[in-house]
């Protein structure tokens, strides 16, 4: 497993809805692999949940259900996210909400993951405080990071996130003197109470 944060698998799920435990399933994945602080690789999949999308959900994201019947279903492009995953450390903007699907889809078809979860907006409510709000597009704007893609698509969004996350380590390593940032120093980080922020990165 990599103990640098800069060496990550940075995932983004397209749902039918909020829950899986309410039974809503992932139709779209798209993660890129981040080596070094450099983009190296990306993943991309529809997936077929196995029912029909609501017209919200095909408004909010694009993806119609004529697409998801196109496509391989959840399963198959599970097991291969998997293999792309491998031991790599995990991030996600609102990680809360992947792992639980991640965790969903993976225990579906008997896998898991060997790395752990960081999160993008937890870190940036403690290094961007000023931030309008902690939405990954409006942080984009606050770090003047160009988008102009479609947001709420998989691929895309994790690209974002991607930029975003190495935005956030620029941060720290400017506030800390450390590079590369070490994956436990986030972790930490984005439990610590903001006011605390300061005094924590000067002692680490």
């Amino acid at each position: 497993m990599q103990c640098n944060a800069n060496d990550i698998v940075v995932l983004d799920f397209e749902t039918t809805g909020l829950s899986p435990l309410q039974g809503d399933r992932a139709i779209e994945i798209g993660a890129v692999r981040i080596a070094g602080g450099e983009v190296v690789d990306r993943f991309q999949s529809l997936m077929n949940p196995g029912f029909k999308v609501s017209g919200f959900i095909s408004n909010y994201t694009g993806i119609s259900n004529a697409m998801l019947q196109q496509a391989p279903p959840c399963a198959e492009v599970m097991a291969d996210f998997a293999d792309f995953i491998g031991d790599s450390n995990l991030l996600a903007h609102n990680a809360s909400f992947d792992k639980r699907f991640l965790d969903a889809e993976l225990g579906h078809i008997k896998r898991r993951y060997a790395g752990e979860f960081s999160c993008s907006l937890l870190l940036s409510r403690r290094l961007y405080p000023a931030a309008p709000n902690h939405q990954l597009a409006t942080l984009l704007k606050y770090a003047n990071i160009a988008a102009d893609g479609d947001f709420h698509r998989a691929l895309y969004d994790s690209e974002m996130t991607a930029k975003l996350w190495l935005a956030l380590l620029q941060t720290i390593s400017e506030r800390s003197g450390l590079s590369p940032v070490p994956f436990a120093l986030v972790k930490k980080l984005a439990k610590v109470p903001k006011k605390s922020v300061p005094e924590f990165l000067a002692q680490w």
